[in-house]
């Protein structure tokens, strides 16, 4: 958590306070044009607002940790959130034809219930799960990650379980109640979020939440962990049930494609999309979900590939508790007779006695993550060029780390520790 004290500062709190109260959802700021804001859903021009860019820059350098900078320098972009009195404010700062640009996200500081957000009530019941993969999909800015910590708060409050999040960044601080609650940062607490995950495996997890699942081995660790017997949540960026299905088959190719769609078609149990429509009648923007849930027909289209008729499965089984999107605006939207502002949930009490302060451990270098990539698999190595350290597994799951030699090529290093005498003299020098 940032402190923000300075004058340059002030004025970016007193935006953030003037636009909680203004029900404003999300802020542009960028070098010498008017600030941008979205109010249920659309975007407005203020005139009288705007930066220098050479005041965008002091702002950003007094609000960013080292660690943060020198990401923004080398990268060129960087995520962070900052928390006032009731309201978390998620920021991606970037570069552009006019200098540095902020694109900022206002969340309550305190977890919506899941009543508060108009959902459908069906999904009260995923709270009760005790294994299995719910992915709720989207556009970005569809309110995705609000919409599963309210299920995993609903688990928080109901079941004494151990929880860990894997975010980049995080964006909901949750504070335990019945359940053990710990939460990384990817770029903070861990460097990525493989690592994170083959951590988390050892860590004696019941629910893992993933921020979200981009690249290959992400997903296939995701699937690992929730075949395993986890309850995992995940995100993941797509417009309809088929496209996340497509996206998840087609994430690898030859034979593994074939394990990951068996994997994903015995562990998923809710696959929900969503997106936020203005409702005429409500006078703001609601969630309209399609939801895809986990049957004999469904895993049989997904072992096989056969995304297409997935629709085809969810119109005829509304029993099962499935919608599409047309269905779910049809049964439920259109028969809503009341809806809550989401505006809302940033008046609820503020838990501020209970909050944690972070802790920065002296054992940590949080410079060091920069120098090292992280490897789930031998396979893995050879994906990179530039590495300058590796990790690599052997099948008793101990870690070796190979620095890189001018004399030797990495295949060469690799192919010492597949030979058993190789490992066992590692060992010996290890213990000595």
């Amino acid at each position: 958590m940032y402190l923000i004290s300075t004058t340059m500062n002030q004025r970016f709190t007193d935006l953030i306070s003037a636009a909680i109260k203004q029900r404003i959802s999300d802020l542009h700021i960028t070098g010498g044009f008017p600030l941008i804001f979205r109010k249920d859903g659309i975007i407005h021009f203020d005139k009288n607002v705007r930066w220098s860019p050479t005041e965008i820059d002091v702002m950003v350098k007094e609000m960013l940790s080292e660690r943060q900078m020198q990401m923004l320098s080398k990268r060129w972009s960087v995520d962070y959130a900052i928390s006032f009195n009731q309201v978390r404010v998620r920021v991606n700062t970037f570069y552009t034809t006019r200098g540095l640009s902020l694109a900022i996200r206002l969340l309550p500081e305190t977890i919506p219930d899941l009543s508060s957000l108009n959902l459908h009530p069906s999904l009260n019941q995923i709270s009760d799960l005790r294994a299995g993969l719910v992915l709720v999909c989207g556009s970005t800015g569809s309110g995705k990650s609000t919409t599963i910590a309210a299920i995993i708060e609903e688990i928080n409050r109901a079941r004494p379980v151990h929880i860990i999040t894997i975010e980049d960044p995080i964006e909901y601080r949750f504070r335990p109640k019945k359940a053990f609650i710990e939460q990384r940062e990817v770029g903070i607490h861990v460097p990525s979020f493989n690592q994170g995950l083959l951590d988390s495996l050892r860590e004696n997890p019941d629910v893992i939440f993933v921020g979200e699942l981009r690249e290959p081995d992400t997903i296939r660790l995701t699937l690992n962990a929730a075949e395993s017997g986890h309850l995992v949540f995940a995100t993941l960026h797509a417009t309809d049930a088929e496209d996340a299905v497509y996206r998840i088959n087609n994430c690898v190719s030859g034979e593994n494609q074939e394990v990951i769609r068996y994997q994903f078609a015995s562990s998923l149990s809710w696959l929900i999309v969503q997106q936020l429509i203005h409702v005429e009648k409500a006078g703001f923007r609601v969630p309209v979900l399609s939801i895809l849930r986990s049957t004999p027909s469904v895993q049989s289209n997904i072992r096989d590939n056969k995304v297409v008729q997935l629709e085809s499965t969810m119109l005829t089984s509304k029993s099962d508790g499935m919608f599409t999107m047309g269905l779910y605006q049809q049964d439920f939207i259109n028969k809503q007779s009341q809806f809550v502002h989401p505006h809302k949930s940033f008046g609820m009490g503020n838990d501020a006695s209970s909050k944690e302060r972070d802790y920065i451990s002296t054992l940590i270098d949080p410079n060091a993550v920069q120098d090292v990539v992280y490897m789930a698999s031998v396979d893995d190595a050879f994906k990179t060029d530039t590495a300058e350290s590796l990790t690599i597994k052997n099948e008793d799951e101990q870690q070796y780390v190979i620095l890189n030699e001018e004399d030797m090529e990495l295949k060469d290093i690799i192919a010492q520790y597949d030979q058993p005498d190789a490992v066992k003299s590692d060992n010996d020098r290890q213990k000595k």
